[in-house]
């Protein structure tokens, strides 16, 4: 197998992202689990993946602080894998990835699902980048300005 250099030490924060999501497998793993799958064997039948595959892209995800392995809800000897905050943090990515194949899909009728607000039952407005004033934005309405970003609060769940 191909050794894949590694962006970790890039100055590009989206390089960087990718350095830890950046194969189709551990967004849909990520995706599985926010859906609320948990154990080895239902990623594997959900994705179809090969197991091997699977047990190195969830070893990654937990080496990487995006899922931990815990003791089986159900009292049972296995483990599970459950989402860190960071792993939660990926939420508004596939979202952007889900909003984006709705827009621009040669075939959207073959989505088979639509996101829909819980509590209301309404379509879930698509995501925008905004100022911090409020007004929203485009590509033409920003630009790159050197020094590290300040981190944002983390919120407490």
């Amino acid at each position: 197998m191909v050794k894949r250099t590694s962006l970790e030490g890039a100055e590009c924060p989206i390089a960087r992202s990718l350095d830890v999501l950046g194969d189709w497998w551990s967004l849909l793993i990520i995706r599985d689990a926010l859906m609320g799958r948990r154990r080895f064997g239902e990623f594997q039948k959900s994705l179809g993946l090969a197991k091997n595959i699977l047990t190195v892209r969830l070893r990654a995800l937990v080496d990487r602080g995006i899922l931990e392995l815990v003791p089986a809800s159900d009292g049972s000897a296995y483990q599970e894998y459950v989402l860190t905050p960071k792993g939660f943090g990926v939420f508004p990515i596939l979202v952007a990835l889900r909003q984006w194949s709705e827009e621009f899909d040669d075939h959207p009728e073959g989505i088979g699902t639509t996101m829909v607000d819980r509590e209301k039952g309404k379509p879930v407005k698509k995501l925008a980048l905004c100022s911090q004033d409020g007004r929203r934005l485009s590509f033409a309405d920003i630009t790159l300005k050197r020094g590290a970003p300040k981190r944002a609060k983390r919120a407490v769940a």
